[in-house]
């Protein structure tokens, strides 16, 4: 990858992060990477493009996943709640993560593309791997703690959420990530 692509691709991923799908243009993302605009429709073609070419998860699900299902399932939702807080305190995750939240929720066409992404490379894997016939509703369950969390701890800051230790809150999520795991949903 040249230098002025990837200039443009790291001013891309911040934008996003920081702004959301909707608030974030091509204008600004050429000045973030100092290149003229024209540059920026040369590499990546559109927003839409751009976006889809620089918003990645902050792990490779196909690596993690395998690891974190595995082994005693009555530590399951600790080892999920812990991994999730662990990428949320990482820069990179973090920033990753409330990019992919913020696009979703600012744009329905950035919606539709990261409910792509997520339901290909988390939710689908995930449904197989739980084996069980309500399977993808429980992903979508753990869905919505993830994103329940990001919003409220990493962009809106709601206190005192957005200040408690981390380990306190993988201690609070960890029970219901496991109900919604395997415990009955009823």
């Amino acid at each position: 990858m040249s230098g002025t692509r990837e200039a443009i691709a790291e001013a891309a991923r911040r934008l996003f992060a920081e702004r959301g799908y909707d608030r974030t243009t091509i204008r600004a993302v050429a000045e973030g990477a100092g290149v003229d605009q024209a540059l920026v429709v040369h590499f990546f073609g559109s927003k839409q493009q751009l976006f889809v070419s620089v918003v990645e998860l902050p792990y490779e699900p196909e690596a993690v996943l395998p690891e974190l299902l595995g082994g005693d399932t009555e530590t399951l939702g600790v080892r999920v709640a812990r991994f999730l807080v662990e990428t949320l305190e990482s820069g990179q995750g973090r920033s990753r993560v409330t990019g992919l939240v913020r696009a979703a929720a600012s744009e329905p066409e950035a919606a539709r593309m990261v409910r792509e992404l997520v339901t290909s490379r988390i939710f689908a894997p995930l449904t197989e791997a739980l084996g069980v016939p309500d399977a993808a509703f429980r992903a979508a369950l753990i869905g919505s703690q993830v994103v329940g969390l990001t919003m409220t701890r990493y962009i809106v800051g709601v206190e005192p959420l957005a200040s408690i230790d981390p380990e306190a809150v993988v201690a609070a999520i960890a029970p219901t990530l496991q109900r919604y795991l395997l415990g009955p949903l009823g």
